[in-house]
């Protein structure tokens, strides 16, 4: 063999030994890396499915009082101006006239189109792109009644109704100087109409225009609420009024059927008259009865036996009894004028009335509560007022003091059930009043 090919075995075996050693040196590199990233790996993340799996977060639809997605769509919200009508409205935002027509008639017996209120509000729903089309419209007839018109594919009108909450709730209360029933409620911030329910459950036996600074009441009512929102008071369950230095106790109870007030004796709080013909928590007193009064026109002093409401003409007027009317007639002083006579001892005028009831004549039977009339300025009058009286076996008597025997009591039957009803509350009382004034002294 040749010195040449020798030189060349050996060239070739050299280079033969250094591929091994770049093999095994990149070989050593390779798992000395597989060794740090085997240690630095959880094994169970890789082989178990359910540790490697990755939450989606999903973002939560947001809805509106009405049941509607706030994300799908542009949102339009109005209120109903005066004279405003509804095909104006629909017109303005993309309706035809023919569609409107349909609504109106189509759908009459669901909700009539044409009988929107002004102050009302109107919803518009809108696909959120370009063409910005009306899809829904939702009037809210009232606090808890609306009407959705989907306007997609098919025309379609539907009543819907929000849940209505009931809770029980407590309120107490002092009418302060040149205050009311009304102003003590408004100043604890509670709904305004559980006012009408007070004056409701005493009208037979309280004057709410004689109340004074210092009459004070507790009351425990129903609440109504539409998310979490009141809309309105239900009805009283049990009340304590301090009126003329004198409590009276009014409990809710059920019996045949109805349910009414009694006190704590089981006597009912109905009276066979009401109290005042019109709402006394609404209308003040103008001129109360008297022997000697100036008259307002001609200027001299003379009796005046009845008592005067004054209210807007036209205001309802109603029977404060059962009764028949007796009189119907027209005088110069006195105006129109009705007189009821409700039994062989009472007798009840009401004057200087706008007009009559439909339906009230001589000899008509009346019912108490029943609208009669409405407060007019006819006769000799210096603005819309009531003169309303009241005579006893034929003498004028003061309307304000006079006391009517109350109506039937609770059964002797259900005395057990009703006593408790009534120590229930009573309990109740005193853990408001407890609650009421922990709170106040931790305040």
């Amino acid at each position: 063999m040749s010195s040449k090919d020798k030189a060349i075995i050996l060239l070739k075996r050299a280079l033969e030994n250094k591929k091994r050693i770049i093999l095994i040196g990149s070989a050593s590199i390779g798992l000395i890396i597989l060794g740090w990233v085997a240690g630095h790996l959880n094994w169970d993340m890789i082989f178990n499915k359910e540790s490697v799996s990755v939450p989606v977060v999903v973002q939560p639809v947001v809805y509106d009082g009405f049941e509607m997605s706030v994300d799908s769509f542009d949102i339009e919200t109005i209120s109903i101006r005066s004279n405003q009508f509804s095909s104006e409205i629909l017109l303005e935002r993309g309706v035809s006239m023919g569609t409107i027509d349909r609504l109106a008639k189509e759908f009459m017996y669901i909700f009539d189109l044409r009988k929107m209120k002004a102050g009302n509000r109107l919803n518009f729903y809108y696909t959120p792109d370009t063409l910005h089309q009306l899809q829904y419209m939702i009037y809210e007839k009232n606090a808890s009644e609306y009407v959705v018109y989907n306007f997609r594919d098919s025309l379609q009108v539907s009543l819907k109704r929000k849940e209505i909450k009931t809770e029980i709730c407590y309120m107490e209360a002092e009418i302060g100087k040149g205050s009311s029933i009304w102003q003590a409620v408004k100043d604890q911030g509670v709904n305004d109409e559980i006012v009408s329910e007070i004056v409701s459950v005493y009208q037979w036996m309280i004057d709410a225009y004689s109340i004074k600074p210092g009459d004070r009441f507790e009351v425990i009512f129903e609440n109504q609420t539409v998310n979490n929102v009141s809309i309105g008071a239900g009805k009283v369950l049990a009340a304590r009024f301090m009126y003329s230095k004198k409590w009276f106790e009014a409990y809710n109870f059920e019996q045949n059927g109805i349910s009414s007030y009694f006190n704590q004796k089981g006597e009912s709080l109905r009276r066979a008259f009401l109290k005042a013909p019109l709402d006394p928590s609404s209308f003040p007193i103008s001129s109360r009865f008297s022997s000697s009064r100036m008259h307002p026109i001609l200027r001299i002093r003379r009796p005046h036996y009845g008592v005067d409401y004054a209210a807007p003409s036209g205001t309802d007027v109603v029977s404060i009894g059962d009764g028949k009317v007796i009189q119907r007639s027209y005088k110069s002083g006195s105006g129109n004028m009705l007189k009821i006579k409700h039994n062989a001892t009472f007798t009840t005028g009401y004057m200087h009335l706008k007009g009559y009831a439909a339906g009230i004549n001589v000899g008509s039977a009346v019912r108490m509560g029943q609208v009669i009339g409405q407060v007019g300025a006819t006769g000799l009058a210096t603005g819309p007022h009531l003169d309303f009286r009241i005579w006893q076996n034929g003498k004028p008597v003061d309307p304000l003091k006079v006391e009517s025997p109350p109506s039937e009591p609770v059964n002797p039957k259900l005395r057990p059930v009703y006593d408790s009803i009534v120590k229930s509350y009573k309990n109740e009382f005193v853990r408001y009043k407890k609650l009421a004034t922990s709170s106040v002294d931790n305040f």
